[in-house]
C-alpha cells in the first residue's frame, strides 16, 4: 500500500471506530490520540520519502493519470501534512483534560478525525474534483463540530459559517463544470499541460476569477472574511484551534496550487488584484482586532490579518517571497492553534474569554503564563521567535523584488500586531482580574500547549534549514513542469 493513502485511510478507519464506540469515552480519547500520533508518523515518513526521491505519486487502482484518482506529494504538500499531524496530536491530546459529555457522546472525537481526513485529502489530491469533495467533507464535519452542543450562539455561528462556505463551494463547482467542458479533464497536471498549449481566452480569465473568489472565501481573504470572526469564537477551544490552524490554510494551499499550475501566465492585473487583496486582508484584519473585547475575537481578526502574509508570495510570483510565505504559513499554523488552546485556560478559570473579566494569570499561574508567552510573543513578531523570523524573511524577499509598498505594509502590520498582542497580554495576563478564580489548571490541559510551544521554538531554532526547505518548495511550485512530469510521466508509482 502506498504511503500516500494512509493520511486518508487512517483517520477514516479511526472515525468509524470512534463513532461505533460512543459509550466508551476513555477508549475514544486514547484511540483518537494514538491515531493522531500515527497520522503524524505517516506524514513524517512521506516528507522523508519526498526529500529522498522527489515528488511521489500514487495512481489509485493502477489507472494512469488523467483517468484515475491521483494522489501527489511534493515538498509543500508534505510539510503541510506534517503540520496537520502536529496540530492533530495537540488537539486530540486535549481530550484527556475533559470534554463536554454531551459533545463526546455525540461523536466529537470521530468528527475530529473526519476533519483531519478532509484536510489531508485536500493536501494530497491531484484532481480538482476530489479537491472539491474534500472541501465538502471538511465543511460537513466542521459544521457539525460547531453546532454539536446546539447553543444559540453556536447555531448562529454555524449558519454564518456554512452559508458563505456553501456559496464558495457553488462557485468552485461552477468553475469545475466550465473547466471540464472546455478541456475534458480535471487532473491538475493534465490541465496544466492542456492550458499551456492554448491561447489565453476570456473563458480562462472567468475561470481564474471563479477560483480566485471561491478559494478567497475559503481562505477568509478580504473582502469575504467576515464569516470567520462571526463563527470561530463559538466552538470549544480545541475545535477553534484546528479550525484556525488548518481550515483556512487549505484555502491558501488551494489558491497557490491551482494558480501556479493552471494560471502561471494569467494577466498581470489578476496578480495585482491578489496583491491588493492580501494587503487589505493584512490591514483590515489587524485593525479590526483592536475593536474586540473578547480574547478569541481578537485571535480571529488576528488570524484574518495574518492570512494576507500567506498569499503575498503567490501575488508576486517570486521564489524568495513564496518561500517566505510558506515559512510564515508553517509558523502561523502552530502559533494560532496554540493560542486558541490557551483561550481554553481562561474558559476554565473564568467561564468566559471576555477581556474585561480576565487577568491575574501571571500573578496566580506564572509558569502557565511563561508557556503562553511563547505563542503570544511569536505571533507579535518578537525576536528571536518564529513570527519575527517569518516577517523578516518576507521583508527581505519583498525588498529584493522591489515591492517597496508591500514591504511597507508588512512593516506596518507587524507593528500593529505587536501593539495588539501587547494589549492582549496586558489585559488578559498582566492586569488584576476583577474577581479571582479558585479553579486549578491540570497538566492535561497544559501538555498540548507545551507541545506546540516547543514546536514553535523548534521552528525558531531551525529557521535557516526551514527557510532553505521552503525556498525549494517555492521553486517546485513556480516550476510546475516537475509536478506535471511526476504525475503524467515520471511519477514513482508505488
Amino acid at each position: 500500500m502506498s504511503l500516500l493513502v494512509l493520511p486518508i485511510i487512517l483517520p477514516l478507519l479511526t472515525a468509524v471506530i470512534l463513532l461505533l464506540t460512543l459509550r466508551l469515552p476513555l477508549f475514544q480519547r486514547w484511540v483518537a490520540f494514538l491515531s493522531s500520533v500515527g497520522l503524524l508518523s505517516v506524514a513524517v515518513a512521506i516528507f522523508v520519502e519526498v526529500e529522498k526521491k522527489g515528488i511521489i505519486v500514487f495512481q489509485a487502482g493502477g489507472w494512469p493519470a488523467p483517468f484515475g484518482i491521483t494522489l501527489v506529494a511534493d515538498l509543500f504538500t508534505s510539510m503541510l501534512l506534517v503540520a496537520t499531524g502536529i496540530v492533530g496530536v495537540a488537539v486530540t491530546a486535549t481530550g484527556f483534560a475533559g470534554v463536554d459529555p454531551k459533545r463526546e457522546s455525540a461523536g466529537y472525537h470521530g468528527l475530529l478525525h473526519v476533519l483531519l481526513m478532509g484536510v489531508s485529502g485536500a493536501f494530497i489530491t491531484g484532481d480538482l474534483f476530489n479537491l472539491y469533495v474534500w472541501f465538502e467533507v471538511m465543511l460537513v464535519a466542521s459544521f457539525v463540530l460547531i453546532s454539536l452542543h446546539r447553543t444559540r450562539a453556536q447555531i448562529e455561528a454555524a449558519f454564518q459559517y456554512v452559508t458563505l462556505n456553501l456559496l464558495a463551494s457553488a462557485l468552485f463547482l461552477t468553475a469545475l463544470g466550465l473547466l471540464y467542458g472546455a478541456t475534458g479533464t480535471l487532473n491538475m497536471a493534465d490541465l496544466a499541460s492542456v492550458l499551456a498549449t492554448r491561447q489565453s481566452t476570456a473563458l480562462e480569465l472567468v475561470l481564474a476569477m471563479l477560483f480566485f473568489t471561491a478559494f478567497g472565501v475559503k481562505a477568509a481573504l478580504f473582502p469575504l472574511f467576515f464569516w470567520l470572526p462571526a463563527s470561530y469564537h463559538a466552538p470549544p477551544p480545541p475545535i477553534g484551534a484546528i479550525f484556525a490552524g488548518l481550515l483556512t490554510k487549505v484555502g491558501v494551499y488551494s489558491l497557490i496550487r491551482v494558480f501556479t499550475l493552471l494560471f502561471p501566465h494569467a494577466p498581470d492585473g489578476l496578480y495585482q488584484l491578489l496583491l491588493a487583496q492580501a494587503v487589505c486582508t493584512m490591514i483590515i484584519g489587524l485593525v479590526g482586532g483592536f475593536a474586540q473585547k473578547n480574547f478569541r475575537n481578537v485571535l480571529a481578526f488576528n488570524l484574518v490579518g495574518h492570512l494576507g502574509y500567506s498569499t503575498v508570495g503567490l501575488a508576486l510570483m517570486s521564489p524568495s517571497v513564496m518561500g517566505g510565505s510558506i515559512l510564515y504559513v508553517l509558523h502561523h499554523i502552530f502559533v494560532i492553534s496554540n493560542l486558541y488552546l490557551v483561550s481554553g485556560i481562561f474558559l476554565k478559570l473564568y467561564r468566559t474569554t471576555n477581556i474585561s473579566v480576565l487577568g491575574s494569570l501571571y500573578k496566580n499561574h506564572p509558569y502557565v503564563s511563561l508557556i503562553a508567552m511563547i505563542p503570544v510573543f511569536s505571533l507579535a513578531g518578537v525576536p528571536p521567535l518564529s513570527g519575527f523570523i517569518g516577517k523578516l524573511g518576507l521583508l527581505r524577499a519583498t525588498f529584493g523584488e522591489h515591492a517597496y509598498w508591500t514591504s511597507a505594509i508588512i512593516m506596518i502590520t507587524g507593528i500593529l500586531t505587536l501593539l495588539l498582542m501587547a494589549r492582549l497580554w496586558a489585559e488578559s495576563f498582566w492586569k488584576s482580574a476583577p474577581q479571582e478564580s479558585k479553579e486549578t489548571i491540570g497538566f492535561q490541559m497544559l501538555l498540548p500547549i507545551v507541545f506546540l510551544s516547543v514546536v514553535t521554538i523548534g521552528v525558531s531554532v531551525f529557521a535557516e534549514p526551514l527557510s532553505q526547505l521552503t525556498r525549494r518548495a517555492a521553486d517546485q511550485l513556480l516550476n510546475p513542469e516537475t509536478y506535471i512530469n511526476a504525475v503524467l510521466k515520471e511519477g514513482i508509482h508505488q
